[in-house]
């Protein structure tokens, strides 16, 4: 059975309970100052912080409160499926403004549901005021060996999972004033940290990762600078979601599938392992300057999209 500490009275403590609340057995040991954890022997702690902020990274007539929880501890999630670690504990730091106290159940649902889809326990965190809603996240995951983005090699092949667009097409209507299609605005709403297919590459050989969050081009671009390798990517290869060519797919963001190097991973048994999940070969390493992408594409050039910059003017 799960326990946790007396909580003293207050509105602050009073948010906390509506937490454990919602959260129930999924969330373990809250009320101390800190989370005491162990780490399995012979494996290194993992632990990556991400924060969701309204107005960056959503609005609220785009998302329902449980979706935004559950968007916010994917994407956190997302960083431990990077590295294929198996997860230990998430923490969060929420700030609620006063016109999303109401909401502050269903986010809560939201973000346990996540957890319980990862397979990983609250553990602590904070609540604060604030003048707009804010959920920083933080997990904590072990690896014996974890994939980091400076692995790669030349002659590797890269490959990514899934099917990309999806997020960049549902943000595209948004902005233009329209309702994105149901596919597209599920794969902003609802990704899914790919944590077990993380594992299942690391152990079949993969040399690198980084999840899809800036967009392939930038996040490709960062973990050839990693490793200190040039990437070169055929467009033609890449998967998309129906509706989205290539091009735009290249510079969709925030889809938090995987892209991994490896000298070569079996897609069929990958795919059998992962309930269908689809792995695709893209490219390849290749030599050249450290940190470049090259494109091959049959209709012509193709000016490669930057990385997504929050500081960006």
């Amino acid at each position: 059975m799960t326990t946790h500490l007396p909580l003293g009275p207050g509105a602050e403590f009073d948010a906390i309970r509506t937490l454990l609340a919602a959260w129930g057995p999924r969330a373990r040991g809250i009320g101390d100052d800190g989370a005491v954890l162990d780490v399995p022997p012979g494996s290194k702690l993992v632990v990556s912080t991400d924060t969701t902020v309204e107005h960056v990274h959503f609005r609220r007539e785009w998302l329902t409160p449980e979706e935004i929880g559950w968007r916010a501890t994917m994407a956190a999630l997302s960083d431990l499926a990077a590295m294929a670690a198996a997860p230990l504990g998430v923490l969060l730091a929420l700030t609620v403004p006063t016109a999303w106290r109401d909401a502050l159940t269903p986010i809560a649902h939201g973000i346990g549901e996540a957890a319980a889809h990862g397979d990983i326990p609250i553990v602590g965190g904070d609540v604060t005021a604030g003048d707009r809603l804010a959920l920083a996240i933080t997990v904590l995951g072990h690896a014996a060996h974890p994939l980091a983005r400076s692995g790669a090699r030349v002659g590797d092949a890269i490959y990514v999972t899934g099917r990309l667009g999806g997020p960049g097409a549902a943000l595209g209507a948004w902005l233009a004033g329209r309702a994105p299609t149901l596919a597209h605005r599920a794969r902003f709403a609802r990704p899914e940290a790919r944590i077990a297919a993380a594992r299942w590459c690391a152990q079949q050989g993969a040399t690198a990762a980084i999840d899809l969050s800036d967009g392939l081009a930038g996040d490709l671009a960062h973990l050839a600078a990693a490793s200190g390798v040039c990437a070169e990517i055929d467009l033609e290869c890449l998967p998309v979601s129906e509706g989205v060519t290539p091009r735009e797919a290249l510079a969709s963001g925030e889809e938090y599938e995987l892209l991994l190097t490896a000298a070569a991973l079996d897609a069929p048994a990958f795919s059998a392992a992962q309930a269908g999940l689809a792995l695709t070969a893209i490219g390849r390493v290749v030599p050249g300057p450290a940190g470049s992408v090259r494109l091959l594409d049959r209709g012509g050039a193709v000016e490669l999209p930057s990385a997504h910059d929050h500081f960006a003017r």
